[in-house]
């Protein structure tokens, strides 16, 4: 198995990734319905789960993983004001997020390193308030989350959302990133920096 790898899970087909380490390992992105069977499938025990945000649908297996022994990095600790599980109730759609505990949290962290893999975390907010973005220079890939999508942004209209606060970050944050850099987001099919720049409807570079 090389190279990142990706699996779609749950109701909303959120995407989970795996990274692989320069030390042999993997770290994973994203935690959603079935993700820990995934894992299983693979053969593989990551050495870390880093979460984007902490909306439902990203993690409802974090406490599953956690449980084996895997660390998990988010921006803040688990919060359930941040899950949406009210939201999702009053949609008709009722979704239990399994407690877990963020053994790292990244506010305010100067560095992150795991088995020789510093991925750079950019604090993106405007579709949640711990929106997260993770860059893997040497894989040329940013994991975006519900940040920057193939055509289209995260939704601003959800709490703690603000469009402006978003559009500014994905300016300021992500498109100042190479062109080529392949944009993983957390829904539908991967994309390019220079592809959402140049042509994203929401959001340009200028």
């Amino acid at each position: 198995m090389e190279g990142i790898q990706r699996f779609e899970g749950g109701y909303l087909l959120t995407n989970s990734y795996l990274a692989p380490t320069p030390g042999g390992g993997w770290v994973m992105i994203d935690a959603p319905i079935d993700a820990d069977r995934w894992l299983d499938d693979l053969g593989v025990k990551p050495l870390a789960l880093l979460l984007t945000h902490q909306h439902f649908d990203h993690v409802m297996t974090a406490a599953a993983i956690s449980a084996r022994g895997i660390p998990i990095h988010a921006w803040s600790r688990f919060d359930r004001s941040l899950t949406l599980e009210e939201v999702v109730r009053q949609w008709g759609m009722p979704f239990d997020v399994d407690a877990f505990e963020v053994d790292h949290t990244l506010e305010g962290r100067d560095r992150l390193e795991i088995d020789g893999l510093e991925p750079a975390r950019r604090h993106v907010p405007g579709h949640s308030a711990d929106r997260v973005v993770f860059h893997h220079a040497a894989a040329g890939a940013l994991f975006a989350g519900d940040t920057l999508f193939a055509g289209s942004t995260g939704r601003p209209d959800l709490p703690g959302g603000d469009m402006d606060l978003l559009c500014r970050g994905i300016r300021e944050k992500i498109y100042a990133l190479p062109d080529e850099t392949r944009v993983l987001p957390g829904h539908g099919p991967e994309t390019r920096v220079g592809t959402e720049a140049a042509g994203n409807p929401f959001v340009r570079r200028d």
